[in-house]
């Protein structure tokens, strides 16, 4: 794990740190550009892309599975869940938006390792268009950050 945290986003350094991603295929289009946007900022931020691991899941329910797998590996400093949840007709999507974030926040809390939600929740796809590649860098910056927090705090 990295050494010293750098303290403001604008200093964020990722040099050493290890980031394992889990991308829901569901709304594909959207969610590759999602992780676009999260791996550029990540090289940005100086993680080298042999310490990044991607992989993908059906849909965003079983993100939450995934980054478990990853988090009780101990491989990695910190995780990034990306999937675009976009509301329908029916109450499916309030029920896959609350267990999706609700499954990604227990497993930060129960494995005690950082997770960057960008699981986007919107009423259509143009908002999800519109917050693609913000929410995608943004997630990046927030894993950089909260690991090498959590390093500092140890």
């Amino acid at each position: 794990m990295q050494g010293a945290n750098k303290g403001t986003a604008a200093e964020l350094a990722g040099a050493g740190l290890r980031i394992g991603i889990v991308q829901a295929r569901f709304n594909l289009d959207i969610t590759d550009q999602l992780a676009e946007a999260c791996r550029s900022e990540l090289a940005r931020l100086e993680v080298h892309a042999r310490d990044i691991t991607h992989r993908t899941v059906p849909g965003a329910l079983e993100v939450a599975v995934a980054l478990k797998a990853m988090a009780e590996s101990g491989d990695f400093d910190a995780l990034i869940a990306l999937g675009c949840i976009i509301r329908g007709e029916t109450y499916h999507f309030e029920l896959v938006a609350n267990e999706s974030g609700a499954g990604v926040t227990r497993v930060s809390l129960d494995h005690q390792i950082p997770i960057a939600n960008a699981i986007l929740t919107v009423e259509n796809s143009e908002q999800a268009w519109a917050r693609v590649a913000e929410k995608g860098a943004d997630a990046a910056r927030v894993a950089v950050e909260m690991a090498n927090l959590l390093e500092d705090l140890d």
